[in-house]
């Protein structure tokens, strides 16, 4: 593991001495398009030597061993003009009319980034320690797998980057309630850098016992993603996980009129964390049926995603509180979601559960589609008794959960959960931000960054809705 850390951490030293690259941000884009070039090359030897009649969509002259492999090869200026000139324009624009797919894939990861860095000797000294990383070697890609993680979540601090990434341990706790079998389709809407495919890839792995199995793994995993860095990343991960063809749709998920979605497109399973707090860009909301348009990204995903299942399919989200309640158009979404769904259980989460990049209060919601709902079991999360708050350096352990898994089975009530009927519900509005019967309140006291923060998360809602008024009015 050492080897491999270190490998990656020297990368990110070398890459600081390059005028071109600006902040965590586009260092993390810059190191992905050469990760996912070289694990895609490897891939591609490997797929070689199993399959007979397999032939890589990259052309012979850009394999990353004709211009990367060699440690003495190109450099400098001519390695810049190389990747700007030739690499990135070919295969942005490589032929996708035969239908191969993993063709397709390097389309939308060139035609979708860019090389931001200007030295060429850098850049050769970058490629030489990727080159120390075999990816066809089992030990070396597991170990790179644990550092990719780990890699994955310094987005949470670099920007806006930081919304791609879900804890660990909240991505296995909702994968192993909701428990994929092979066979299943399972989507996740937003899936960033692919934590919940990959965790669903790992969860079905251990139902397979063929080839067969394997492929109907792979076509069954589904993920939709708009932005290009973690449509890279992701694509990546699974590569990484032994996903030869990543499901993966490069596209906004709210950009499609709801009607348009068929039978052949619902699902059995839905793994997610939507975007929450974003206001709704191009009009997306006219997508969606006059009585739930909104501008919150969150409460359009949630009717996305309740339309997209098939009967009995089951989901496992995040939301945040700011779903739970509000008036108008956010009662009416709730109470479809009551009456076409059985919302058994909400988990209500700690508020630091996705610092340092977010303070908001979330839960855990997990619903079935065909039945509506007459009880929903609330179980409140705590803290470990020695903490005060998660934080990057201690985040939430999935350990943590090994109470409220033992509790899901005999589902009674406790300090820290409680069951509410459907017409209380009713007649609160539809409200599901309901507190701990069991505790007082507590008058939570916020550290000054923690203040901060959400006065700063005030500011960008407040700019993002004039903008948009702006925009309007214009």
């Amino acid at each position: 593991m050492a080897n491999i850390s270190g490998i990656v951490k020297s990368i990110q030293k070398i890459m600081w001495n390059d005028v071109g690259l600006n902040g965590d941000a586009q260092r993390i884009e810059q190191l992905g398009w050469m990760l996912f070039f070289k694990i895609f090359s490897d891939k591609d030897k490997e797929l070689e030597i199993i399959q007979d009649d397999y032939t890589s969509p990259i052309p012979d002259e850009l394999h990353w061993d004709e211009w990367a492999g060699d440690d003495e090869g190109i450099t400098g200026d001519e390695l810049i003009e190389f990747v700007d000139q030739k690499l990135f324009p070919t295969l942005a624009d490589i032929d996708i009319s035969t239908g191969n797919k993993r063709a397709y894939i390097v389309h939308e990861v060139f035609n979708g980034n860019h090389n931001y860095m200007k030295s060429g000797t850098i850049l050769r000294q970058v490629i030489n320690k990727l080159n120390e990383i075999d990816f066809n070697n089992s030990k070396d890609k597991h170990l790179f797998g644990d550092v990719y993680e780990s890699f994955l979540k310094e987005l949470q601090s670099a920007g806006k980057s930081g919304e791609f990434y879900t804890p660990r341990a909240i991505v296995q706790l909702l994968t192993d309630m909701i428990n994929p079998q092979l066979g299943e389709k399972v989507l996740d809407t937003s899936c960033g850098t692919g934590g919940f495919l990959t965790a669903t890839v790992e969860h079905l792995k251990e139902q397979s016992t063929t080839v067969e199995d394997m492929k109907n793994l792979q076509q069954n995993v589904i993920g939709w993603e708009y932005k290009p860095l973690p449509y890279l990343l992701a694509t990546t991960n699974l590569i990484l996980h032994d996903v030869e063809v990543p499901n993966i749709r490069f596209d906004d998920s709210l950009s499609r009129p709801l009607t348009e979605y068929t039978n052949k497109d619902r699902v059995d399973a839905i793994l997610a964390n939507p975007p929450f707090g974003g206001v709704v860009s191009n009009n997306n909301e006219n997508n969606f049926p006059q009585t739930y348009r909104t501008k919150e990204s969150a409460d359009l995903f949630l009717i996305l995603m309740i339309h997209l299942l098939k009967k009995n399919g089951r989901a496992a989200i995040v939301l945040p509180d700011g779903s739970l309640t509000g008036d108008g158009v956010k009662q009416r979404i709730r109470q479809k979601l009551l009456e076409d769904c059985n919302l058994h259980t909400i988990i209500r989460l700690p508020n630091s559960v996705f610092q340092p990049y977010a303070s908001v209060a979330t839960n855990l919601l997990f619903f079935t589609k065909g039945e509506p709902t007459k009880n929903i079991w609330y179980y409140q999360h705590q803290l470990p008794a020695i903490q005060k708050a998660y934080s990057k350096t201690k985040p939430i352990q999935l350990s943590e959960f090994d109470k409220l898994k033992e509790w899901w089975d005999s589902q009674e009530e406790n300090e820290q959960a409680w069951q509410v009927d459907i017409e209380t519900i009713k007649t609160n509005g539809y409200n599901l931000d309901i507190k701990n019967p069991h505790q007082e309140e507590e008058d939570v006291q916020h550290t000054s960054a923690e203040l901060l923060d959400m006065l700063h998360q005030s500011f960008t809602k407040s700019d993002e809705l004039l903008n948009h008024l702006k925009q309007e009015l214009n």
